[in-house]
Formats: C-alpha cells, sequence, structure tokens
C-alpha cells in the first residue's frame, strides 16, 4: 500500500488480528500518531508512522515493533510483512520483507484466510 493509502487505511481506527502461530493481538491507531497494543501476555504503547511505503508500530517500552509493508488482501483484510526494527532503516535500508501477521477491523466481517497469500 502507498503512504496516503496506509494513513487513510488506519487512521483514527482499531485491527485485530494474529500471527503465524495462531497468537491474536489488537491495536488502536489513533490521528494523533498515538499506537496501543494488546495480547494475552502484555500491553504496550508508543507512535505509528508511515514512512517510504512502509507502516511502523514504535513501542515506548518493548522492541518488538517494527515497519511493515502492508498488503491488502480482500476487503477487510491485511497482511503485514515486517522489514525493519526502526523508521530511520525502513527509510534507508528496509530488509526484504518477510510476513508476520494479518489483520482486520473488527468492526466488519473478517474476509481473511489462512496462511500467507505470498
Amino acid at each position: 500500500m502507498a503512504d496516503a493509502d496506509l494513513t487513510a487505511t488506519f487512521a483514527g481506527r482499531d485491527i485485530s488480528g494474529e500471527y503465524e502461530n495462531g497468537d491474536t493481538f489488537h491495536e488502536t491507531y489513533a490521528v494523533d500518531g498515538i499506537v496501543r497494543y494488546s495480547d494475552a501476555r502484555r500491553a504496550s504503547s508508543g507512535k505509528w508512522s508511515v514512512r517510504t511505503g512502509s507502516f511502523c508500530t514504535i513501542y515506548d517500552d518493548d522492541p518488538a515493533g517494527g515497519c511493515y509493508r502492508v498488503r491488502r488482501e480482500g476487503d477487510n483484510c491485511f497482511e503485514f510483512h515486517f522489514v525493519a526494527r526502526t523508521e530511520a532503516q525502513a527509510e534507508k535500508a528496509p530488509g526484504k520483507p518477510a510476513w508476520t501477521a494479518r489483520g482486520w477491523f473488527p468492526d466488519k466481517p473478517k474476509t481473511c484466510v489462512d496462511g500467507e497469500s505470498v
């Protein structure tokens, strides 16, 4: 997804999602750039941003965030492919995308199917 599409799609929205191992998570992307993350084990907050085609979630107290290429799969499914740990790395030297998770808007029917699409 392009920068403008990423911002328009996620600003002010929540997503629910799942990782390859089946663990689930929930994130809220506030319009002001604040992100709130939660899963069964923890909750974190930080900031989200869009950098050169990457959607970044950088947490204040957790190094597990990073920057992702996002691919829309259907009406209500987004695949997240990790490319960098930091915003600076995403801008200068992103790595090869690696499938990480899928997410969807919880207020609409989920259109994701099992397994990564690429």
